[in-house]
Order: structure tokens, then sequence, then C-alpha cells
């Protein structure tokens, strides 16, 4: 299938990619993924806002990695810069600055490795991981199409992002207490 034949297919909000011209379709997240993203959404949406930096977009939003290859995407969250390499459309096209993608026990379109690569790449600068049982994200910072530098920040540790340099948010203030915590 072609980007454009994937295109020309009926608008849903079923989690569906194009992946190097194969549609892959999945079920609908949990309870759980769903209000991680929310929460998520919520605290880079505030940040964005008071800092003016850039807009945060909410799945299902096609991102178009590479159109020849037929490569697209929709991330739970993604970022773009003003500035940044991704030209805001109809559609994402290019790399957003950063992916969030929050993590469900089994993977909902493919693999957490083969994701990484894509986004290491064609040029996002930095995924974060989210895993919301033990409250937990890892950071991915991307550089020149290759391997990524990898931190992961716990429960209470203040995330560190390069795109988001002045986020000031740990895992359970974005997300909560985790089950058993006060």
């Amino acid at each position: 299938m072609t980007v454009a034949e994937y295109f020309a297919t009926p608008e849903t909000v079923v989690p569906q990619e194009l992946i190097y011209g194969v549609m892959r379709m999945a079920e609908s997240p949990s309870t759980t993924h769903q209000e991680a993203v929310a929460a998520l959404f919520l605290a880079v949406h505030g940040h964005l806002k008071r800092t003016g930096e850039g807009t945060v977009w909410l799945a299902p939003l096609d991102v178009v990695l590479d159109a020849e290859r037929a490569l697209v995407v929709q991330p739970d969250l993604l970022v773009t810069m003003p500035g940044g390499p991704a030209a805001v459309l109809d559609k994402i096209h290019g790399a957003p600055d950063l992916v969030i993608e929050v993590m469900s026990p089994n993977p909902r379109i493919g693999t957490v490795a083969e994701r990484l690569g894509w986004f290491a790449t064609y040029g996002v600068r930095e995924c974060w991981l989210v895993h919301p049982v033990p409250h937990e994200i890892e950071v991915w910072q991307f550089a020149g199409g290759g391997a990524g530098v990898r931190r992961v920040f716990g429960p209470d540790e203040r995330i560190a992002s390069g795109v988001l340099p002045a986020f000031d948010q740990s895992p359970v203030e974005i997300l909560g207490y985790p089950p058993g915590r006060v």
C-alpha cells in the first residue's frame, strides 16, 4: 500500500499505522494506558502553554516519517517545535521533535526496538517511553540518525529533557502515586 492509498482509506480512530507498505491495526488501548496518555498530555500541554515553546499533539494523528518507503506512525503523543523538522499540515510530515509512547504489557503495534530505530533514523530528537505501573520514564535522546542515549527516571526523579529543558516534573507528579503508595 502506498501513502496515498493509506490516506484514501476511511478516516478512523482505530489505532493503525503504515509500516513499509503494510497497514497494521490494533485494538483500542486499556484504561490505564489512556489515563497515562491524558495525564502526560495535560502536563506537556501546560508546560508548552507556559513557555510558548511548541505544540503537543494527541493520537490518533498520522506522522509520515518516510513517504517513499510508506512509513506512517501514530505515536501516543508528539511535540513539534517552531523551526523543527516536522511540517504541520493536515498530517505531520517529517520527524517530530519529541515522541511519547505509553508502554502496555503487550505492544499494540510493532516492537519497541523497531519504533526506536525509526525514530532515531528519521530524525526524532527525543523519545519518552512511559511505564505507568512502575511510574518510570525512559528518555531516549537521538542525534544524527544513530543510536540513542538512554536515561531512566524513577517515580520521584525530575525528568531531564533535551527538547523541553525547562520541564520540571517527575513521573509521580504526572501520573499520580503508584498503587500502595501515599
